[in-house]
C-alpha cells in the first residue's frame, strides 16, 4: 500500500529517512544482535543512544550546561500537574497566560495544588489570537509564567515570546525545533514528542538546573526534576524506542540544515497554504493573521457538510487527518516538520479542484 500524505496533529508525521533508518536497524541495533527496544536501559549500546539523543536536542537548540534535558514518560500533560508541584513553593502562586485548550487544560491542572493567576484570556474571542506585550500584567511576586506557545486546536501561535522578570516556562509541544528560539529566554521549556520529534509515549523537557533545587520535600520522588536529572533519565526504565528515534530525528535535521533550515521550509509551506485560503471567500481562516501558527493551519468552509465532504475526499485521494478538532470542527492541517513540501502542494491542488466543482 502507497503511504498517505499525513496531516494528523499527534501522533503526527515521521521523517521517510527517519523510518526507513529505524526499519533497517530494526533487528540489529549497533551490532548488538538485538533491536533497541531489546536493549537494556543500562547498558553500554543504550547509554550511547540517550547521549547521542541528548547532544542532538542540545546542538540544535543551543542548550547550555545550565539546563538539563531530560526524556520523561507521561507526555506534556503529566508535565501540567509536575510543573507547579516542583516549581511553585507553598503559599506561592503563578501567573498563566489562557490561548486555548491546553493552555486551559495546563491552568486546570495546576489550580489542584496551588494558587494561580490567569493574568490574560482569549476566550471571550474564541480564543483565535495570543496577546500583545501590552496587554500583559505579571505579578511580581509570581514563581514562573507559563505559556503554551502555539496552540494545535485554535492554529495560533505567540509571534514572539513574552518578557518576564521571572522564569518563563513554556509548553512547546506542537512547534517544538520547528523554529528558532533563544532558550536562555526560558526557564524551562517542555514539549509531547509525538508531533516534532519522535513517538508518544516520550516528553522532552529542558529546564534550567536552579531551578530544580526548588522542589518541596513533599514531592512524589518519582515526579521530582532533580531525581531524573540526578540519574541522566534513567531512574526508571524510559521510553529507549522514543529516545532512539529522537536521536535519529536530531540526526536528520543536522542533514537538512538544523533549526534555521527547518523553519525557512516551514515557513513555505504554512506561507502556501495559507496564500490559497486568503485567496477566496470559499474558506475563511478564522486565527487572527498576526497569530496565525505555521505547524497547525486551521479553516472552514461554507457548511459542515461541505467540511465533511472535503474530508471524505480528501482521504480517498490520499490525505489523511484533516478533519478539525471535535470541540470546534472544520478543517485543521497539522504541517509538522516530517510533513513534506509535496504534501501541501498535493493539499493545495486537491483545494483548487474542490473549490472549482463546489463554489
Amino acid at each position: 500500500m502507497a503511504r498517505v500524505y499525513n496531516f494528523n496533529a499527534g501522533p503526527a508525521a515521521l521523517p521517510l529517512p527517519v523510518l526507513e533508518k529505524a526499519q533497517a536497524e530494526m533487528l540489529d541495533i549497533a551490532g548488538s544482535g538485538m533491536s533497541v527496544m531489546e536493549l537494556s536501559h543500562r547498558s553500554k549500546d543504550f547509554q550511547a543512544i540517550i547521549d547521542a539523543a541528548e547532544a542532538g536536542v542540545r546542538k540544535l537548540l543551543g542548550v547550555s550546561d545550565d539546563y538539563a534535558v531530560l526524556f520523561m514518560q507521561g507526555g506534556a500533560s503529566l508535565q501540567f500537574a509536575s510543573i507547579p508541584m516542583n516549581l511553585r513553593r507553598p503559599g506561592k502562586s503563578a501567573d498563566f497566560v489562557d490561548t486555548g485548550s491546553w493552555a486551559s487544560k495546563a491552568i486546570k491542572e495546576a489550580k489542584v495544588t496551588g494558587g494561580v493567576n490567569v493574568v490574560w484570556s482569549g476566550k471571550e474571542e474564541s480564543y483565535m489570537r495570543t496577546p500583545k506585550p501590552e496587554e500583559l500584567n505579571f505579578s511580581a511576586d509570581a514563581e514562573y509564567v507559563h505559556i503554551c506557545s502555539n496552540e494545535t486546536i485554535g492554529g495560533i501561535r505567540f509571534p514572539e515570546f513574552p518578557k518576564t522578570n521571572v522564569p518563563l516556562i513554556a509548553d512547546m509541544s506542537s512547534e517544538i525545533m520547528s523554529r528558532a528560539i533563544d532558550v536562555n529566554q526560558f526557564g524551562m521549556i517542555y514539549a509531547g514528542a509525538q508531533k516534532n520529534i519522535g513517538p508518544s509515549g516520550l516528553a522532552l523537557v529542558i529546564i534550567r538546573k536552579d531551578l530544580i533545587e526548588r522542589t518541596p520535600e513533599n514531592v512524589p520522588i518519582f515526579l521530582r526534576y532533580k531525581t531524573h536529572a540526578d540519574e541522566g533519565s534513567l531512574y526508571n526504565t524510559p521510553n529507549t524506542w522514543g529516545i532512539y528515534i529522537v536521536k535519529l530525528i536530531t540526526d536528520w535535521m543536522e542533514s537538512i540544515g538544523g533549526i534555521a533550515g527547518m523553519q525557512k521550509i516551514n515557513e513555505g509551506k504554512a506561507g502556501k497554504l495559507y496564500s490559497v485560503l486568503d485567496s477566496s471567500n470559499f474558506w475563511k481562516a478564522p486565527a487572527d493573521k498576526a497569530s496565525r501558527s505555521i505547524m497547525n493551519v486551521v479553516w472552514r468552509l461554507p457548511s459542515e457538510e461541505l467540511e465533511a465532504k472535503f474530508v471524505s475526499e480528501a482521504k480517498n485521494a490520499g490525505m489523511i487527518g484533516l478533519k478539525g478538532h471535535r470541540s470546534v470542527g472544520g478543517i485543521r492541517a497539522s504541517i509538522y516538520n516530517a510533513v513534506p513540501v509535496e504534501a501541501i502542494d498535493a493539499l493545495i491542488a486537491f483545494m483548487k479542484d474542490f473549490e472549482s466543482k463546489n463554489g
